[in-house]
Order: structure tokens, then C-alpha cells, then sequence
């Protein structure tokens, strides 16, 4: 207790030291919680993105080959598939089917590559709930009314209707209520098209809403000309979305049990795996293949490794540049307070005592100036992230995934930014107190003299 009051006193004493050293680790922290928290926005906004888009949090797909060099993604039995989902996992909370296809979107000024879902909007409103109607000044050059939004996502009900995002209207220069032609390819290489009138413009969710599009189920039927039972992909939500990868071990095992054939787990989307990985595998027939969000947004983790990396190295540099400056400062102080170390010692005070002195000033200068940077950096955060800033650039939008700054502070990075900086600080400190530790009442009289 008498260690930690002198080391109180000693900090309170040496202020111009204290706060320059203060202040520096408080930025560090500042700057390294808010970079976690915008790492933790791109994650957050990767989640809601595939699992409105392109996934559920568990989904069944398949494959079928008539011969061992072709294969379609599509899944058979779909409703009874659905019962077996609804055995193995009791904790779902929302279990339907989506209709899968990828053709172009023709108008009479553009063309766009896309992949089709094929849904039901009465079964996926809170799946859908993530998207937001465009304003025209987002999809459309010199729009009379630029702020004015049309359509609805109602309008899905209706047959011969689609619903694109606003990079898609932009670069076919459409807007609600235009018609447009969908065309795709069938396995034997039939081409079919579809008319259809555009019913919404939604908003951009990053790279994962550059190629993609909903229409009715009854058009993916009609263009692929499938048969009653047939889907693309069952997409199922649970209550816990941690829990998606012990789940996906439960179904796949549930599935094996009752009989159904299955490829081997393999964490890459389905679209790849159509493309590179079944056409060479040699069988024919119908397997099934399920997969967790993860798999399928698996190509877009690497962003979310990319920003970990970014903020990792840069924190790195400003702690190697807290790790001099404290070494460096702590070496004066040693040497400033030689005499008085001299006479702690002269009184009965023992060496590993003057260490753990130096070592507790460092410590406490880490935690409060890093648990100060760390609750500024989080409130930060939720403040920029309650001003909804636009993000006007394509290419951020592309790498955050969104069309606004998103970040999420969460409790358990706050704490990791802390206690890193809190331990830097004491680390740098150690090498000026073990030299402190090693003086003798005799040096510091010596010194002083």
C-alpha cells in the first residue's frame, strides 16, 4: 500500500512528464479502439448483408449432375427437406426457400450480370428488413426530384417484377416502373427470357449487392423450367447466430442419418464450388450441401483480415514509439531520482520493492491513460455511428460494405485495447527499473555528492 501511495506521489509530482507520456498512450488507445470498432462495423455489416442477400445463417443447398462434368444448384424435395430442418434443429426461428439463378438484366441502355433470387416476400420480411428504398439521387443523373422514393417491396407479390439495387439501376439508367428483360442459360445452353418490370430500387450493402437481385419464385421457375418441389437452397435462421456452426455439424449428421447423400463440408460459396470444385468430382445425381454464412461470404472475410492487419501494424509503430518514449523518460527519472533511491534503500526498502515501485508508476500511468483513451474511443465511436455519415465513394462503400460509416465499439475489444496498452507500458518501464533496482545506498550517496 505505502509502494503504491509513493508511486501515486511520484506521478502527481513529475506532471509535464506524466501528461506527455499520458496523452500519448491515451491517443494510441483512442485511435486503436476505434479502428477495432470499425472493425467490428464491416463484421456486423457483412453479417446483415449475406444473411438478407445471399444466405440464412445455416442454409441447405445441392447439386445436380446428369453427367459427371456438369452440375445446376438446385435441391429436391424441398418441403420435405424443410421438415428435416425443422427435426434437427428446434432452435430455428424462420425456415424457407429461395430460388436461385444468375443471368443478365437487359435495358434499353445497359446490361448487368446478376444473380437472381427467387423469393416469397410474405415468408422473408424480417430477412429483407436490412434493405431500404433508394432515393432517386442515388441511382439516377439529374434526377428531377432527387430525393424523391419510389416503389415497394410489396410489389414482389406480383408476377413479372424485380427488385434491383441502386449500382444496378444506375449503370442500366432505369428507374421504377421500367421494364426490363432477364435473360439466363439452362444447362443444355438454352437461352430463356423473361420480362420484367422494375418494382424498387433498394439501397447499395457494399460488394455483396453488386450482383444481386430479387424476383418471384415463379419467374426462376419459369426461366429454368423447373419442376414442382424444386429450390435452389433452403435458408434457415436460428435464434443465436454463434451457434451456426455447431448447428451445421447437427443437420449435416441429421441428414446422414435419414439417407441423404452429401459432398464433403467445403468453406467456400456455393457458386464457386458449381463452377470449379463439383464439376470435377465424378458422380451423378443429387447431393446436398449445407453450409453456414460464413461459407458463403468466405470471399469477403479476407476484408475484414485485411482492416485487423491495417490496425494491428499501425498500432504496432505508435506502441513501438510509446515503448521508446517511456523507456527513454523512465531512464531520466532513474537517474533524476538516484538520491532518493538511494535513501529508500538505506532505510530497508529491498530491491525487488524499488521494481515493482518504478513498475507500478508505469502501470497505473497505462490504465488510467489507456482507460481513458479507451471509453473517449468508444463513445467516439458510437457517436459517428449515431451520425450516420454517407460514404460517397464507391470504393470505401465496396470495402465497408456499406453506404454509411458503421462501427460497432464492443466491450470486449475495449478491454483487449486497455489491458495491450496498459502492458506495453509496464514492459517499457521494466529495463529503467531493474536499473533502479540495482542501485546501492552507496552509488547514491556517491551521486549526490
Amino acid at each position: 500500500m505505502i509502494t503504491l501511495r509513493i508511486a501515486l506521489n511520484n506521478l502527481l509530482a513529475s506532471r509535464r512528464r506524466t501528461i506527455f507520456l499520458g496523452a500519448a498512450l491515451f491517443l494510441v488507445t483512442m485511435f486503436f479502439v476505434m479502428m477495432l470498432a470499425l472493425t467490428g462495423g464491416v463484421l456486423d455489416n457483412l453479417i446483415r448483408a449475406s444473411t438478407s442477400i445471399s444466405s440464412g445463417h445455416l442454409n441447405i443447398g445441392g447439386y445436380y449432375k446428369s453427367t459427371p462434368s456438369d452440375s445446376q444448384t438446385i435441391i429436391l424435395n424441398t418441403s420435405q427437406l424443410k421438415q428435416e430442418a425443422k427435426e434437427a434443429l428446434p432452435d430455428a426461428v424462420r425456415i424457407v426457400d429461395r430460388l436461385r439463378g444468375w443471368g443478365k438484366i437487359i435495358s434499353d441502355q445497359g446490361t448487368v450480370q446478376t444473380g437472381l433470387n427467387g423469393i416469397a416476400i410474405d415468408e422473408e420480411r424480417e430477412a429483407l428488413a436490412l434493405l431500404e428504398l433508394a432515393p432517386a439521387k442515388e441511382y439516377l443523373e439529374n434526377a428531377p426530384d432527387p430525393e424523391r422514393i419510389k416503389g415497394s417491396l410489396d410489389e414482389l407479390k406480383k408476377p413479372g417484377t424485380i427488385v434491383i439495387f441502386a449500382s444496378a439501376a444506375k449503370r442500366l439508367k432505369v428507374d421504377v416502373g421500367d421494364a426490363v428483360t432477364l435473360r439466363t442459360e439452362t444447362l443444355k445452353g438454352q437461352s430463356n427470357t423473361a420480362e420484367a418490370t422494375v418494382a424498387a430500387v433498394v439501397r447499395d450493402l457494399g460488394l455483396l449487392s453488386s450482383w444481386a437481385s430479387f424476383v418471384p419464385k415463379q419467374t426462376v421457375v419459369e426461366l429454368y423450367q423447373l419442376k414442382p418441389d424444386v429450390s435452389g437452397a433452403v435458408q434457415i435462421w436460428l435464434k443465436d447466430i454463434d451457434r451456426s456452426e455447431e448447428a451445421m455439424n447437427e443437420l449435416r449428421a441429421h441428414l446422414d442419418k435419414k439417407g441423404y447423400a452429401q459432398i464433403e463440408h467445403d468453406g467456400q460459396p456455393f457458386f464457386i464450388k458449381l463452377l470449379q470444385t463439383v464439376p470435377n468430382e465424378d458422380w451423378t445425381g443429387a447431393k446436398l450441401d449445407v453450409t453456414t454464412w460464413e461459407d458463403e461470404a468466405s470471399f469477403l472475410t479476407q476484408i475484414i483480415t485485411g482492416l485487423r492487419a491495417v490496425s494491428f501494424f499501425l498500432v504496432l509503430l505508435l506502441a513501438v514509439v510509446i515503448v521508446i518514449g517511456i523507456t527513454n523518460t523512465m531512464t531520466i527519472a532513474v537517474r533524476e531520482r538516484t538520491r532518493e533511491i538511494g535513501t529508500l534503500r538505506a532505510i530497508g526498502m529491498q530491491r525487488w520493492r524499488v521494481l515493482a515501485l518504478f513498475m507500478i508508476e508505469a502501470t497505473l500511468l497505462g490504465i488510467f491513460a489507456a482507460g481513458a483513451g479507451g471509453v473517449v474511443g468508444a463513445l467516439a465511436s458510437l457517436l459517428l455511428d449515431a451520425a450516420g455519415i454517407q460514404l460517397d465513394i464507391d470504393a470505401i462503400r465496396v470495402v465497408l460494405l456499406s453506404d454509411k460509416l458503421h462501427l460497432v465499439p464492443r466491450l470486449v475489444d475495449v478491454v483487449a485495447a486497455v489491458l495491450t496498452l496498459t502492458a506495453v507500458s509496464a514492459l517499457a518501464a521494466f529495463l529503467p527499473s531493474l536499473r533502479a533496482a540495482r542501485i546501492t545506498p552507496v552509488t547514491a550517496m556517491q551521486s549526490a555528492e
